[in-house]
């Protein structure tokens, strides 16, 4: 055995975690070479940049870097079944040397309701590593938020919501994003508005349009600050997402893994309906997930 490296390939971003034989952390790195940004020909000058000097046998990746538009496409594993397993795809190498085989780790997918994953199914592979035996509902907040139905070690259903992409183009491409505040930092979020209108949704989603078009309204007449306007932006769509998947999580313990104030929010309205819930954060549960894989190719457990 010798050192290999381990990759979650998002849309958006590229993080590495150099590992020893042994699977001990050596170093991380991160970079903006997400799928989003690169032609399958700059696939493998973007693994080589991040990973200048190390050494490695192997790379093993998942997430976006498998999708149809990525590197090469892996195809989908469908339900139910566990969330990691046989089918890894190879991706060709690139650079002088060549670099190391890289193995890219397959999706899941759904027939009814027709639907997909990719790099999620690694990261609940992460958390029935750090819980075994556990059974229940995983939530993986952000630009598709998925609610995944595991048991007996089997992911068995799941359901997407565009729920981050769609804070992002409102935000950025209707009206609303004259009444929004830039980003939600200290000065630019309201916490009351937020659960006021996470509880609008999650009672009433047929309201939704109406009430999203009363955020500019009520900027233009009342002076509604862009920190309120966008926390009630974000309250409005994840309590809509919340009333959709109410069969996921009523009655229910959700495990929700993520990462920041987004996982928060989503423990905060969930616990608002006296939903427990038990946090992780994405970043671990993928590398957690990644060493799983890499085990089951050598026949370890």
């Amino acid at each position: 055995m010798s050192p290999w490296i381990a990759a979650d390939w998002g849309t958006s971003r590229l993080r590495l975690w150099h590992l020893s034989a042994e699977d001990e952390l050596i170093e991380a790195r991160s970079s903006e070479d997400g799928m989003g940004g690169l032609a399958p020909a700059g696939f493998a000058p973007a693994l080589a940049r991040l990973s200048a000097g190390w050494e490695a046998a192997l790379v093993l990746a998942c997430g976006m870097v498998g999708a149809r538009q990525g590197w090469v496409e892996a195809p989908y594993r469908p339900l139910p079944c566990p969330p990691l397993g046989p089918g890894l795809t190879s991706a060709p190498s690139g650079g002088p040397s060549g670099g190391p085989p890289v193995r890219i780790i397959p999706g899941l997918s759904q027939a009814s309701p027709p639907d997909v994953m990719r790099g999620e199914e690694t990261s609940i592979a992460g958390w029935l590593t750090a819980n075994p035996g556990w059974d229940g509902v995983v939530c993986l907040p952000g630009s598709h938020s998925k609610w995944v139905e595991v048991s007996a070690g089997e992911v068995v259903s799941f359901r997407t919501f565009l729920t981050g992409e769609l804070f992002a183009a409102l935000g950025a491409h209707t009206v609303l994003r004259h009444s929004l505040s830039p980003s939600p930092g200290p000065d630019g979020w309201d916490q009351p508005a937020f659960a006021e209108a996470l509880d609008a949704t999650l009672s009433r989603p047929e309201q939704l349009a109406a009430r999203l078009f009363s955020i500019r309204a009520e900027g233009l007449l009342t002076g509604l600050a862009p920190g309120a306007a966008r926390a009630r932006l974000s309250g409005l769509l994840i309590g809509a997402e919340l009333a959709a998947a109410r069969p996921w999580w009523l009655g229910r313990e959700v495990a929700i893994i993520g990462e920041g104030p987004l996982a928060g929010l989503y423990a905060e309205a969930l616990a608002a309906q006296a939903v427990p819930t038990r946090l992780a954060e994405s970043g671990p549960m993928t590398l957690a997930g990644l060493v799983a894989a890499r085990r089951m190719m050598e026949g370890r457990t």
